[in-house]
């Protein structure tokens, strides 16, 4: 696998050095510089490439998942290389943003530096399965996602005219996990299972229309991108890693209705720590351990409030972090959680 490995960061990095010349440094061309070449990649342009910053949250993950197998394969030289060139990239790809948002006069997160348009469900990439969006202006994502709230919401509502959408948007449910709107999330997953079309089928076509009866171009039906956009959120609700601080956020997604009475309970949860029981209810303690099989942390939970001024505020996730430089190898042993409030703060100690 090592060798694929280095070929394919190899021409990643050439491709992006591609772009990092003086032409691209020129006022009107500013924010090409340091990007992936034009595309059509995202097929939303495919009347014409463009620097579509879709391309560019994928390339940040090829470069994540290539330093991570250095690092577990002991590979220092090409870790330290690939971290270099990583820091590069992210280092062009803010400014490039930058530069984009200035040279628009937009307050969101542009989807391609040419057009500067809105496109939230492409930028949601980042989030996810990217897993780190800190490359992006945390201003311009609020702003992004705040008005891609209000759209839904009159579209949903029946004020604002549509005839059909695309069911991609459902990967939007992990990036407002993220964002700590549990909530909303709940929300626009109930939108969007409504939208299975026919019902029985537990799938989705990749258009869906507003009228189920009306005859339209519904693309590829059952569209497994889609159903993999699904399958990530929903597990997202349940957990996730946060790639920024190796924290494993437990339950960010959970509606705290599913916890009254019994809980919920989680059976076989895949992590990148190990597979195991996730069970959340309301308790009067809060208790978390991870095991492993290397070593087993338990500590006992200290509450934190949330800024009262967020979407879905007063309950948040639990965090447990995990400082090792690697993670564990193997299934590992089960993760458990029990909860009253939403904001514990677990640290688990370091894993030689």
């Amino acid at each position: 696998m090592w060798p694929h490995v280095e070929s394919a960061t190899r021409y990643l990095e050439t491709l992006r050095q591609s772009e990092r010349n003086e032409a691209s440094l020129a006022p009107e061309k500013r924010a090409f510089y340091g990007l992936l070449p034009a595309s059509i990649s995202h097929e939303g342009y495919a009347a014409k490439p463009m620097h579509s910053y879709w391309d560019d949250f994928w390339a940040a993950k090829g470069y994540d998942a290539a330093h991570a197998i250095a690092v577990v394969l002991n590979r220092d030289d090409a870790a330290s290389r690939f971290s270099n060139q990583r820091e590069e990239f992210r280092r062009d790809l803010a400014a490039s943003l930058a530069a984009a948002a200035a040279a628009h006069g937009i307050a969101y997160v542009p989807a391609s530096a040419e057009l500067g348009d809105f496109d939230p469900t492409s930028t949601s990439i980042a989030f996810a399965p990217r897993g780190d969006a800190q490359d992006l202006p945390t201003a311009l994502v609020h702003s992004t996602y705040e008005r891609y709230w209000r759209e839904f919401n009159d579209r949903r509502g029946g004020h604002t005219a549509w005839d059909d959408y695309t069911p991609y948007e459902l990967r939007n449910v992990a990036t407002f996990v993220r964002l700590g709107w549990r909530d909303r999330a709940g929300e626009l997953l109930e939108f969007f299972l409504a939208g299975r079309r026919p019902t029985a089928w537990n799938q989705w076509a990749e258009v869906v229309g507003r009228d189920a009866r009306q005859a339209r171009f519904v693309g590829d039906m059952p569209h497994a991108w889609v159903a993999s956009d699904f399958i990530r959120s929903t597990l997202d609700l349940f957990a996730y890693e946060r790639d920024a601080d190796r924290a494993l956020v437990l339950g960010a997604g959970i509606p705290a209705a599913w916890l009254r009475g019994r809980g919920i309970a989680v059976e076989g949860l895949r992590t990148p720590y190990g597979s195991g029981r996730l069970r959340l209810h309301l308790a009067r303690r809060a208790t978390a351990a991870v095991d492993t099989r290397q070593r087993q942390a338990r500590a006992l939970a200290e509450w934190r409030a949330r800024d009262p001024r967020a979407p879905g505020r007063g309950r948040g996730p639990a965090v447990v972090t995990f400082p090792q430089r690697r993670r564990p190898r193997g299934r590992g042993d089960p993760v458990s959680f029990a909860a009253r409030h939403w904001i514990p703060a677990v640290a688990c100690p370091r894993v030689p």
